[in-house]
Formats: structure tokens, sequence, C-alpha cells
């Protein structure tokens, strides 16, 4: 496949579409494999979690957290796989090589995660929407800040290796690059969109990860649930996906991405539900549910799109993902 792209054969239209359509079916097997072993795997982490006792039983998580954990760690386990099916085997091919200013753009990613989703924050306290939670002591506080911080390091690193380096770096072998944009930042999207379920079941047998699901999945087909949450992953998606064709590396994006996600584990715990104000329009406890969210969202990807920050707007050219450079923005 690879080989013959590399050799220029894009007259050959038959084989063109099965060029741009193979990422897609890796990548179909790949979440298949992930979302069904997780649903399985699911039960056996809660039994362990309850028979070891390292999580106290009124503490203890409901089964459903479980469900994307079990996920998570199976993403994880199949990164690699993953890569040797799409032909990348190095780090530099998925973002990670090194360079002179890698601090820099990942402190500039971050101070603007950070400002971008802290106006948004400042906003909903302003209007009412969200007040400081006075009932917090200084030991949760600290607590929150420290669990914020931690998470959002390593689930930055993990998403943007896994959705923009190995997914969005796939699309774009065979396609144009905003065509691998768009449906690379959809596949975040659906995959972030796991809901509450609407009844959690006490007694857990090896099938309930699968019944419940579908029953997570839900919200798919909700247009008030669609309308703006998931509109909102999308623009995420989008963004992290354009600053990481911008800068060409994933340094930016990464930084980018810790900035949002402190701001969404943090926010939550350190405030709560005011009297004044819209929940559609600011947002609720998961701040990125809300319109304003989508306009500053939205105002910045029109920015990456449309700016030169980043100079050229294209790959360096050590790339060593088929020895092309991608198109430029």
């Amino acid at each position: 496949m690879s080989k013959e792209y590399r050799l220029g054969r894009r007259d050959a239209g038959s084989y063109c579409v099965r060029v741009q359509l193979q990422p897609l079916w890796v990548l179909s097997v790949y979440l298949l494999a992930v979302f069904g072993g997780g649903a399985l795997l699911a039960p056996w982490l809660y039994w362990a979690a309850d028979w070891t006792g390292l999580i106290p039983h009124k503490s203890a998580p409901a089964f459903h957290e479980f469900i994307p954990r079990s996920v998570q760690i199976l993403a994880l386990a199949g990164i690699w796989p993953l890569l040797r099916s799409f032909g990348i085997d190095s780090w530099r091919a998925v973002g990670f090589q090194y360079r002179p200013n890698w601090r820099a753009q990942l402190g500039r990613g971050f101070l603007l995660g950070f400002v971008s989703l802290g106006f948004v924050a400042a906003a909903a306290l302003t209007s009412g929407a969200r007040v400081w939670d006075s009932h917090l002591h200084l030991n949760s506080v600290a607590a929150a800040l420290a669990g914020a911080t931690a998470t959002a390091i390593v689930v930055a690193v993990l998403e943007e290796l896994l959705f923009r380096g190995v997914i969005f770096g796939a699309f774009r072998q065979s396609n144009p690059w905003l065509v691998a944009l768009g449906i690379s930042s959809a596949i975040y999207a659906i995959v972030h969109f796991l809901q509450k379920p609407a009844i959690v079941p006490t007694d857990i047998r090896w099938f309930s990860g699968l019944v419940m699901l579908p029953e997570m999945l839900r919200g798919l087909g909700n247009v008030d649930r669609l309308v703006p949450a998931l509109l909102v992953l999308w623009l995420v998606g989008m963004i992290l996906g354009a600053a990481y064709q911008r800068s060409g590396s994933l340094h930016y994006s990464i930084g980018l991405h810790a900035g949002w996600i402190f701001w969404l584990k943090s926010y939550g715990v350190l405030t709560a539900r005011g009297d004044a104000g819209s929940t559609q329009l600011w947002g609720s406890a998961r701040l990125i549910d809300g319109w304003v969210t989508v306009a500053v969202l939205g105002m910045i990807l029109l920015w990456f799109l449309r700016s030169a920050t980043f100079g050229a707007g294209q790959w360096s050219q050590d790339s060593e993902f088929d020895g092309t450079t991608p198109s430029r923005v």
C-alpha cells in the first residue's frame, strides 16, 4: 500500500480509493476491539477493586465508571499494534521529534488552553451561573488542583499521541490534511461522548459492560445532548489537530490539551451551580457544554486555520510518514 503510494501512482483510481479507505478499516477494527474488549474487561476490574479492598466500599466508583477506564487501558495497549498497522515505526513519525523550542511550544500551548477556558469559567462565575463552592476546605482545594494537574499531564500526552499523532497522521498520509482533520476530530468527539446511564445495575455479570455500553452511547441519538456538547468535542479535536499540523510536532497540542484538561477537572470540584444565568449558555460543571465555549473555541479554530503563527504551516521535511509533505494551509 504505502510503497506504491510513495512511488506516486496517483493515477490508479481504484488503488487510490483503497489506500484512502484502509486507515478507516484498520481504525474500525481497533475501535471495535477497544470498546468491545473494554466492556468485557470492566466487570473484572470492578470485581478486582471490590475483592482487593483497595478502594473503600463507600467511595468506590459506580460500575459504569469502570467502562471508560477499561476502554482507555485497551486503547493504550493497542497503540503499538495500531502504529505497526499504519506503517509508523518511529516516535518522530507521530510528532515526538526533538526540537530546540519544544519547551516554548509546550508553554504557549498550555497558556492558550488555560486562558481560553479560564475566560469561560470567569464569565460563568461573573454571570452567576456558577459560584465558588464555599464548603470546600484548603485540603480539598489542594487535592483537586493536584489531581487536575496530574490528569492533565497524563491525558494530554496519551490522547495527543493516539488521536493526533496516530489517527490524524494515518489519515493524512492518503488524504488532504483538512479531510483527515475532520475525520479524526469526529472520531475523537464520538469516543469521548460516553454518557452516564440512566440505570446502573447492582448485580454485575461478565456481560454487564456489553449491555451498558449502548446505553452510555444513547446521547448520539439525542439532539439536545449532541448540541452543543458533541460540537464542542469536535471543535476541540479540530483545534488540536490544526495545532499539530501548524507546528509540526505534538508539543504545542499537548500543552494546549493539558491547559483545557486542568480546567475540566478542577472547575466542577471548585464551583457549584448558581441561581442566575443559563446553563445552556454558560455550561454546567463540565464547563464545555455551553454556547459560550462554542464561540470561544470557534474563534480559536479560525485563528489556527487562517493565521501564519507557526510559520510554513506544513510538516517539517524530516517527517517519516511517507516521504511527502502535506498540503499547506
